[in-house]
């Protein structure tokens, strides 16, 4: 028992798929070569290492919108990619794509971010302005193909290169057919990696990806109602200002009149999550009537995405991130946080930037003769890796002051 076809008998995750769903038997391999384990498909393989990985620990101090010291039960970035990995799931196994792949990438899909959550990406983009910015997508990749140092042949964890593409082109194209970045320049971590290992920048990846990102969609639009909710900054009452929230609210007062409002939430979310999952893989259904894929290729030249809401659904969408956006993201309290965590973020990198010596070691070794471009961007992969905790811990020891997050 020594061949996939062999093990595939035994359920070793080479069973049938869609025509147009990714094939793990026919994956085109990883940079650098290795021998197929005979036990687990490529994209099981990826999915564990991204799993057991030193990035994938950290996420569990990564703030989502909540800094983790406000409570216990706010999301956090771990947990986040928990749910968006189960929706990721359930959306693959009714188009019967391959649930590995779709797993995989919604693990790994925000690897990249930076302590506290875009406030973190933001600061960090500015201070690497003229060193070609920082993007956490970016970054992620960054984090996959480079700083990952857990195995004795190669950087990074060397994943497929499906699982590669998929991070990269899970939200559409990075060019256009003139060569050019369809939503400005493409960050030079993707080109330089694109130059040895080519992700077909300019096609659409593949349903499993989009699969991991309209999950990510549905997970932080559903928990963020429920994290505010926790944290009062929204009320059962203020939710009936969105479309889709105020329908399904009326659907459980209907039902349950005299219900209290932590159990009144909870059945809110869960009906939410059910019917953007439901309204999504009935459109995908109709738009892959439509494309006609006989192949995962014909997925990437279809021109278009094929795992989307349907326009109503996308209206409601759209009117419920301003929502929330309004209500949550640029609330005060919020606002207030995401100050003073901004002012970390910042002066942690004029530190380290001044002074290498400032980070630890196996980070600033020959920083101080180094390039002011090879020095930042090697200060942003430190900052960037950094839990919310390690943070704070760290702008305490250099500056005598803890910052005030409460």
């Amino acid at each position: 028992m020594s061949g996939a076809g062999e093990l595939g008998d035994i359920g070793f995750g080479y069973r049938p798929r869609a025509p147009y769903a990714c094939d793990p038997a026919k994956s085109r391999g990883r940079l650098f070569d290795e021998v197929e384990s005979p036990t687990r498909t490529p994209f099981q393989r990826d999915r564990d290492r991204i799993i057991h990985s030193t990035a994938f620990r950290r996420l569990k101090h990564k703030t989502q919108v909540f800094v983790a010291h406000e409570g216990d039960h706010f999301r956090t970035r771990l947990t986040h990619t928990i749910e968006v990995a189960q929706i990721a799931r359930a959306l693959a196994r009714a188009l019967r794509l391959d649930e590995d792949l779709a797993e995989a990438l919604a693990l790994v899909h925000d690897f990249g971010h930076t302590p506290f959550g875009h406030t973190g990406e933001e600061a960090l983009n500015d201070k690497m302005a003229a060193w070609g910015g920082f993007d956490h997508n970016a970054q992620s990749l960054r984090v996959v193909t480079r700083l990952e140092s857990r195995y004795a042949e190669f950087d990074g964890l060397n994943l497929a290169w499906e699982t590669l593409e998929g991070l990269v082109k899970h939200n559409g194209p990075l060019i256009g057919p003139d060569g050019q970045g369809l939503k400005g320049p493409v960050p030079r971590t993707i080109l330089d990696y694109n130059e040895l290992h080519d992700l077909e920048l300019g096609r659409y990846a593949s349903l499993e990806a989009q699969c991991a990102a309209i999950a990510d969609d549905i997970a932080y639009n559903t928990h963020d109602i429920d994290d505010g909710l926790r944290a009062g900054l929204l009320t059962i009452g203020t939710l009936s200002e969105a479309t889709l929230p105020a329908r399904l609210l009326e659907e459980v007062r209907a039902l349950y009149p005299a219900l209290d409002p932590v159990r009144t939430g909870h059945e809110l979310m869960r009906r939410q999550i059910t019917r953007m999952v439901e309204d999504v893989i009935a459109t995908a259904g109709r738009n892959l009537d439509g494309v006609r894929p006989q192949s995962v290729d014909d997925v990437r030249a279809a021109g278009r995405p094929i795992v989307t809401f349907s326009a109503g659904m996308a209206a409601e969408e759209k009117q419920l991130k301003a929502f929330l956006f309004a209500h949550i993201y640029r609330h005060e309290e919020v606002m207030r946080v995401r100050a003073e965590a901004d002012r970390i973020v910042r002066e942690l990198f004029d530190a380290y930037y001044a002074d290498p010596r400032a980070m630890p070691d196996g980070w600033r070794e020959g920083l101080d003769r180094a390039e002011p471009r090879i020095k930042a961007r090697h200060v942003a992969d430190f900052l960037a890796g950094m839990t919310d905790t390690y943070a704070i811990k760290e702008y305490a020891r250099l500056f005598d002051r803890t910052p005030d997050l409460r």
